[in-house]
């Protein structure tokens, strides 16, 4: 056996010298290209047509134009009173819902628009909106819708002026008076009296205690556009400590018309006026109001209809807003007119800004 040499290396493997056939057969992949690279997206080449299409609202809007106003302020002048913004150019093209978007964005106890610079029917149509909703009638927007009116639509002086509300046409008068200079004046509808409440639940919800309460005359529901819930206190440090306790408070309103609150007694805080007053209107989305025209003439009906001064005609000073900042002077006209009462409520009236909304 050892001369027998061993096969195996006598025999060689067959595939040192049988070629694997991939290096000589290039994969086909490099020389045919993707057809991708060679045809572009369309994509880049076809813009998107949303920039080249203005949005239909800005394309035909115009711009909006309002102005800030201070209504019912007190002998300080401006940042009294009760604040204000008044939409006049472009209002016409919003709709409700963009009218209320805006009111609580500007987030004033109302909201003004004035839709036409042209008169209707002898008035200025204007429109109300608390944070909340729409109203048919308040009263510091409809004395400082009337003096942009005048300013900004008119531009010259008048000696009155009528807008076209919900709750149907208010006539308004520019007069002025000793010792406080221009005045506007609104006359408000004839009020109308309703429910008599319990004062053991008004106190209740106002956090009071029930002696708080001037059992001498009624709470009751008035009513000359907005119904107001009137309530008479005995002192002004009564008027200080009220705060509404809002779930008695809106188990209150439950069963009544009126929503707002409107509480007062027979000590301002300034010597030459009559009364001080509050409201509450949380139910508008209004905590408390610094002054209020249309509740304060609820409140020139209720004086007269319950012969609080002992008269049928009053001509009253009221302070408002002193507990949160905002003191106000009200007047206060009324007079007992065969079976109605003729109310006028006036105020001052100061420009405090402009602007545009974009």
């Amino acid at each position: 056996m050892p001369d027998a040499p061993f096969p195996i290396p006598h025999t060689p493997h067959p595939t040192p010298n049988t070629p694997h056939p991939p290096p000589h057969t290039p994969h086909p992949t490099p020389h045919t290209p993707h057809p991708t690279p060679h045809t572009p997206h369309p994509t880049p080449h076809t813009p998107h047509p949303t920039p080249h299409t203005p949005h239909p609202t800005r394309k035909t809007m115009a711009k909006l134009t309002f102005f800030i106003v201070d209504v019912f302020a007190a002998a300080a002048g401006k940042y009294t009173g009760n604040q204000l913004a008044v939409f006049t150019t472009g209002s016409s093209q919003l709709s409700d819902g963009e009218m209320q978007r805006i009111a609580k964005e500007m987030n004033y106890s109302e909201t003004t628009f004035v839709l036409s610079s042209h008169l209707r029917e002898g008035g200025y149509d204007v429109r109300i909106f608390t944070p909340e909703q729409e109203l048919p009638f308040a009263g510091h927007p409809t004395l400082g819708t009337a003096y942009i009116i005048q300013r900004e639509i008119v531009k010259e002086p008048i000696a009155s002026i009528n807008l076209n509300l919900k709750v149907g046409q208010i006539p308004l008068a520019l007069k002025n008076q000793e010792g406080l200079g221009e005045i506007w004046w609104m006359q408000q509808k004839p009020p109308t009296f309703h429910k008599i409440l319990s004062p053991r639940e008004v106190a209740a919800a106002l956090n009071l205690d029930e002696e708080a309460i001037d059992i001498r005359f009624p709470i009751q529901e008035v009513s000359t556009g907005i119904p107001f819930i009137i309530v008479p206190l005995k002192t002004r440090a009564d008027l200080q400590r009220a705060k509404i306790d809002r779930d008695r408070y809106f188990q209150l309103i439950r069963d009544t018309e009126a929503k707002c609150i409107l509480i007062f007694c027979p000590e301002p805080y300034q010597p030459d006026s009559n009364l001080g007053v509050r409201m509450f209107a949380d139910a508008l989305g209004i905590p408390e109001d610094p002054a209020t025209g249309s509740a304060n003439g609820c409140l020139a009906g209720y004086l007269v209809e319950h012969s609080y001064f002992g008269q049928e005609a009053i001509a009253v000073r009221v302070d408002q807003g002193y507990e949160i900042g905002r003191p106000s002077l009200l007047l206060l006209n009324a007079e007992k007119q065969g079976s109605q009462i003729a109310i006028s409520v006036g105020g001052k009236v100061e420009m405090v800004a402009r602007g545009e909304f974009l």
